[in-house]
């Protein structure tokens, strides 16, 4: 599945249950990778909020699908995704 750049509503109700556990998942490691690179660059000094625009966007993409699994009702379990990054 490929995921837009910019997410938004009308693409998120396109997909199927399934689907949207994967691109929350998807998007929640590379929101993972963005933050952590930054909160090391920045140490005490992190602000997600005043993160570079890819930091920011990443949380937003991440952001706006997992808002659907919770809507939905769809469990995101935090081990299974960190299984699946690994």
């Amino acid at each position: 599945m490929r995921i837009p750049d910019m997410v938004n509503a009308q693409w998120i109700a396109t997909l199927a249950d399934e689907q949207l556990i994967a691109a929350e998942a998807k998007l929640h490691v590379e929101f993972f990778k963005e933050e952590s690179a930054e909160k090391k660059r920045c140490g005490s000094r992190y602000s997600m909020l005043e993160g570079p625009a890819t930091l920011v966007n990443a949380w937003h993409r991440w952001l706006m699908v997992n808002n659907e699994t919770r809507e939905r009702g769809l469990l995101v379990s935090a081990t299974k995704r960190r299984t699946r990054s690994a």
